[in-house]
């Protein structure tokens, strides 16, 4: 589990594979504290499990990961954000986050809006249904506050400090990002009832209602 508060900029040093899977190596400094053989780090939002090394880890990307990230278009000297799985009793900063991608999204637009940047940035409908205006997602490991949501986009904003300690600042429209929707939403919609079971909304058989949750002081 992971909070999407950046730890470190790691750099690519090399990415050996094809569609079928690739082992990348990543320079990193600060992620390496502490870590040992197995232990997950996230990387640009990928929950990957690693092999430390001297001032570097290694990781492999299977096929899933490379169809649903944008882990397979790294190259050597790219930029990456790095946070390691949170430890029992750490602050929790951010949101919590998965490590598993949902899919990814295009960078539409960079506008300053005063001293910050507004992101807007395509996104497919299966993970439009989680977002929600002052809500959170994840976008490159990165937790950020929903600022707008569309019909097809998203948008968030970065303050200096994210921009600055994050890859996020070096985006620029048409790069494509890593977006992982709110857990939480996840399991709120499946116990509003799963589509097609004809439990939907249904209290009694598992599913929650608006009304239900009212009655019960929510």
């Amino acid at each position: 589990m992971f909070t999407g508060i950046i730890e470190e900029i790691g750099t690519v040093r090399s990415v050996r594979g094809s569609g079928t899977g690739v082992k990348i190596d990543i320079e990193a400094v600060k992620v390496l504290e502490g870590t040992k053989t197995g232990d997950s780090i996230a990387v640009n939002g990928v929950c990957l499990t690693v092999t430390p090394g001297e001032g570097h880890f290694t990781a492999d990307a299977m096929p899933e990961t490379l169809r649903r990230t944008s882990l397979g278009k790294l190259a050597p000297g790219a930029k990456v954000n790095l946070e390691r799985a949170m430890p029992c009793g750490g602050r929790f900063g951010g949101h919590i986050v998965a490590g598993h991608v949902d899919a990814c999204g295009e960078i539409l637009s960079m506008p300053e809006d005063g001293i910050a940047t507004v992101l807007k940035i395509s996104a497919p409908r299966e993970i439009l249904k989680y977002v929600a205006v002052k809500g959170s997602v994840t976008v490159d490991g990165v937790s950020l506050t929903v600022t707008g949501a569309g019909t097809d986009s998203i948008e968030v904003s970065l303050i200096p400090h994210t921009a600055q300690h994050t890859t996020l600042g070096l985006l620029r429209p048409g790069h494509r990002v890593n977006l992982e929707a709110d857990l939480l939403a996840r399991y709120v919609e499946r116990l509003l009832g799963f589509p097609g079971t004809g439990q939907e909304g249904n209290a009694s058989s598992g599913g929650l209602t608006l009304e239900f949750l009212a009655e019960n002081g929510f």
